[in-house]
């Protein structure tokens, strides 16, 4: 037969399995950027402040995103266990994404200021002291480990090549005090990362120890802010008004 000669042909058929994944991916991918609304407009959507990226690295060296997704699917019972199906507009400053697809626990996209810090704390560091038929595992150590931000503003001005919005001019500070309000806008400033890191820890105090910055106090303060940015109300009325 015709084809015997490229299924014998390990060359050849690694060639064409190429050709053939690429001309599908892009026909997924190309469209997507002449759609305008592709990315929703959404109120509320910002760039992580210095001490929540610095969560989110720690959730992503802890390996978090293995058994929690961040996508809520628009299905009646996702909506009715998590909330609003997630837009993709609360991921446009996530790179990576931390969508996934295993959900060995719950979804997190809307696990923000759903439970107190301390609960948070408290979860992480013995998972069954709160949640007795939890497999998860502990993670002692984040009260333990001393916060390192000494790379923040080099992650900050390598997100910013992507086309996060953090600020290194007058201009682009000006820009996100105009879109986000002056006291965001202080958050995204890259010459001041460390100050407002440490701000953010201090004010909240999110590990319960004033005395210490700890890898829990970042990783909390990026569980807290998973899903609180958008206000749902209104598109609860629209798109699920059916489920009531």
């Amino acid at each position: 037969m015709k084809h015997e000669s490229l299924e014998i042909n390990s060359g050849l058929l690694i060639l064409f399995t190429l050709i053939a994944i690429s001309i599908g991916g892009l026909a997924e991918i190309i469209p997507l950027y002449y759609i305008d609304d592709t990315v929703e407009k959404v109120d509320g959507v910002r760039p992580y402040t210095p001490l929540e990226l610095r969560g989110r690295d720690i959730y992503q060296r802890e390996g978090c995103y293995t058994c929690h997704s961040q996508m809520i699917r628009p299905f009646r019972d996702e909506h009715l266990r998590y909330g609003h199906y997630s837009l993709a507009a609360e991921s446009k400053y996530d790179h990576p994404f931390q969508w996934g697809s295993k959900r060995t626990g719950p979804d997190l996209a809307r696990v923000g200021e759903k439970y107190s810090d301390a609960w948070h704390v408290a979860h992480l560091e013995a998972p069954r002291s709160v949640v007795p038929e939890s497999i998860m595992p502990g993670y002692p150590w984040l009260l333990e480990n001393e916060l390192d931000y000494t790379s923040i503003e080099k992650r900050m001005r390598a997100l910013r090549m992507t086309g996060v919005p953090y600020a290194l001019t007058e201009e682009e500070n000006q820009a996100n005090v105009d879109k986000y309000g002056p006291e965001v806008a202080a958050k995204l400033d890259i010459t001041r990362a460390d100050d407002s890191l440490i701000e953010q820890a201090i004010a909240r105090n999110y590990d319960g120890d004033p005395s210490r910055l700890t890898e829990m106090d970042a990783l909390v303060a990026y569980l807290q802010m998973l899903g609180t940015l958008v206000d749902f109300s209104k598109y609860e009325q629209g798109h699920f008004a059916e489920f009531r």
